[in-house]
């Protein structure tokens, strides 16, 4: 039944990596004009209406849903072969972009707070993050070197 649905269930979790991935761009680049330019009380929350509602209705969400479309990917008989290294690679790039993920809402509490105390730049050089493991990611799961 499931091997049937493979290709709605790939494509699913596709998406979902898009969708996630979206939100994890642009994260850092809100917050780092929230850092920089968020000090006039209408700017600072109308980037933490932004931030918030990017990350609950669409990052995370998108962030579950690429989770559970995949692990019914593994579920599916013959589609992947534990024995082989890709996959756990890129279950462990999967799993830091997931430890980034919660990083990000843990800065987004701060921000909100007023407690945050990551610069701008730094906040800047978050988004390659995101980046690196997205190449790692698509790479293994298209090339599946090893």
């Amino acid at each position: 039944m499931l091997y049937e649905l493979y290709p709605w269930i790939k494509a699913l979790h596709i998406i979902s990596f898009v969708c996630w991935m979206a939100g994890l761009f642009y994260l850092p680049r809100l917050y780092f004009y929230h850092v920089t330019e968020g000090n006039d009380p209408k700017t600072g929350t109308l980037f933490t209406t932004m931030e918030t509602r990017l990350l609950k209705i669409i990052t995370t969400p998108a962030m579950l849903a690429t989770w559970i479309f995949g692990l019914i990917l593994l579920a599916i008989p013959g589609v992947v072969n534990p024995q082989f290294s890709w996959i756990w690679i890129k279950l462990a790039a999967v799993l830091l972009l997931s430890v980034f993920h919660f990083w990000l809402a843990s800065k987004r509490k701060e921000l909100m707070a007023g407690t945050c105390r990551i610069s701008g730049r730094t906040f800047k050089w978050m988004n390659e993050i995101p980046t690196v493991l997205l190449i790692i990611i698509v790479l293994l799961a298209v090339i599946k070197p090893f």
